[in-house]
């Protein structure tokens, strides 16, 4: 199990990364106190399919239980259950801020009767020994929400580029327009097997189908301007933080050119190393 465990200042960003985590494949529980962590975990192994990336945040919010974190890594790591500690941090004075816009009440601050400027420091002082077992830490203080998801999908993927999900999707117009796409790609301007009598109840799936497809100039200019379009467009949306996109290819009836070239440009992203995957929405329909 690849099991992480976050913590860190409150405001500093625990709950973007616990989400940041989540969209690059991790089972992510928040505010979890941490003498209920190795239970969690033995749990999460006796799953039929199990968990292989499981990320956990703890904190101060879990009051006075908090404390038995050290004896926690201890037993996780007698069970020899391999963990590595994200630590998130920001400077006091953007914390206190952060808490001033949210209007939110900083956990300490009722707890122990203090003020918000003494409960960071507070909890600066208490999250000491934790901090220095940190297998990674993030200051927060001057990055986007965006740059954390970068930096955490460079940091716990072998490629940033896995921390985006790529859907290639092939539909019909004539059933409506995908609706979930965030690119549409209209393909029938190309040559419609559909009007080839041995051709027409196949699919892009089957090799006569989208070799007919393929055979074309228009068609090859075509695959290579989408290629060219993704190859430049893709890094973007991962600079920007994206963590699902989907590219869509309609065609008629959704079996034939759309199928194809959902196909062409799924093989072509993985590549690449992008973790991409194919859905035909309406291949079956009549």
């Amino acid at each position: 199990m690849n099991l992480i465990i976050v913590t860190g200042l409150s405001g500093a960003g625990k709950s973007q990364a616990a989400n940041a985590l989540e969209d690059i494949g991790y089972y992510c529980v928040d505010n979890i106190p941490p003498a209920i962590i190795p239970a969690f975990v033995d749990l999460s192994k006796r799953e039929s399919e199990g968990l292989s990336r499981l990320a956990i945040v703890t904190d101060m919010r879990g009051g006075n239980m908090f404390s038995d974190i050290e004896n926690v890594l201890k037993d996780l790591k007698e069970k020899n259950i391999n963990y590595r500690i994200l630590f998130l941090d920001a400077a006091d004075d953007v914390l206190i801020r952060r808490y001033k816009e949210n209007r939110r009440k900083h956990p300490l601050c009722d707890m122990m009767g203090v003020s918000l400027s003494e409960a960071v420091q507070l909890e600066r002082q208490k999250l000491k020994k934790i901090r220095a077992q940190a297998d990674f830490e993030i200051d927060t203080s001057l990055i986007s929400s965006a740059q954390l998801r970068s930096i955490l999908a460079e940091t716990f993927l072998k490629s940033v580029e896995g921390g985006l999900r790529i859907l290639c999707k092939s539909f019909g117009f004539k059933y409506g327009i995908d609706v979930d796409a965030d690119t549409v790609f209209d393909v029938r301007c190309l040559p419609n097997p559909f009007y080839v009598d041995e051709l027409r109840d196949k699919t892009g799936l089957e090799k006569p189908v989208s070799d007919y497809v393929m055979n074309s100039e228009e068609s090859s200019e075509f695959e290579k301007r989408v290629f060219s379009f993704a190859d430049f467009a893709i890094p973007l949306y991962i600079k920007e933080g994206k963590s699902q996109l989907v590219i869509s290819f309609g065609c008629t009836g959704g079996k034939h050119r759309s199928v194809t070239f959902a196909e062409a440009l799924c093989r072509h992203l993985k590549e690449n190393g992008y973790n991409a995957s194919v859905l035909h929405r309406d291949i079956s329909k009549r």
